[in-house]
């Protein structure tokens, strides 16, 4: 029978989960509190634009990626989503100069997207087309 020293049978304190900023990607913005919550700005930006919208795994992959959307980069995504509609595209694949997004052309929703750092090695699959910006 083994025996197990009260030592080894003593409650070990639990481990702390690491600090958010422990996890954050190398160069993905720092939030700052409420006023300048990157979190929180992205979302609201993303939210105002009418001809696009993001998934909530979308808008995880940005912030975590640091990707920056500007009112002009939506709608170059929105026109972008308008030329592969004509061409009858169902999923596509958008590549701008810095990001590239896997779009539902037919509800108009980013699915996923990538920074220029993960596009090296990247596959996409189940896409029939591609845009490029």
């Amino acid at each position: 029978m083994l025996k197990v020293s009260a030592y080894q049978n003593a409650a070990l304190p639990k481990a702390t989960p690491p600090a958010a900023a422990a996890t954050r990607r190398p160069g993905a913005p720092k939030t700052t509190g409420p006023k300048g919550d990157f979190k929180s700005t992205l979302d609201q930006a993303l939210d105002r634009h009418p001809g696009v919208s993001f998934s909530a795994h979308a808008r995880a992959r940005l912030y975590s990626r640091g990707v920056q959307l500007d009112q002009t980069k939506l709608e170059a995504l929105s026109q972008a989503i308008d030329k592969a509609e004509a061409k009858g595209a169902r999923e596509s694949l958008v590549l701008s100069d810095d990001a590239a997004y896997v779009v539902s052309v037919k509800n108009r929703l980013v699915i996923t997207a990538f920074d220029r750092d993960n596009l090296r090695d990247g596959v996409f699959t189940s896409i029939d087309s591609a845009v490029i910006l």
